[in-house]
């Protein structure tokens, strides 16, 4: 089994100036092959583009949503066998069995305890009383 690592990174916006390179689609055209280039020379495959929002402030209180245009690659992570995949896994869920005892025995420890009705009634008998005065 194949696992892969993503990277995500913002498409460029506008072209990029180039001897022989005329007009806005073939500016933006060499800036968009540039990046993937780029990236594939690191190892990263390209995917595919994402158009996503993302809301942004407006003013002082207001929002308004922005497209946002992301290339989207991945690479391979090297190949692990079936039995270091499985000591993986178990390891991950063992590491999650743990963190979840720690948080049971946390809340355990932490957790409020009450005084007895009894407890509580023989505090307020013995509790000063407060006496106004008026004037």
């Amino acid at each position: 089994m194949t696992s892969y690592e993503y990277q995500v990174i913002p498409a460029p916006r506008k072209g990029k100036k180039a001897r022989g390179v005329k007009g806005t689609e073939a500016r933006f055209a060499l800036a968009m092959q540039e990046v993937l280039n780029e990236a594939a020379e690191d190892g990263w495959e390209y995917l595919r583009t994402d158009t996503l929002p993302s809301e942004e402030r407006s003013g002082l209180t207001g929002r308004t949503t922005v497209y946002q245009n992301m290339l989207v690659f991945r690479r391979a992570i090297k190949d692990m066998s079936a039995d270091q995949e499985a000591d993986a896994e178990f390891a991950a869920i063992a590491a999650l069995a743990e963190v979840d005892e720690t948080v049971e025995a946390a809340e355990e420890n932490f957790a409020p305890s009450l005084p007895s009705a009894t407890d509580a009634n023989e505090a307020a008998d013995t509790a000063p009383s407060i006496e106004r005065h008026d004037p």
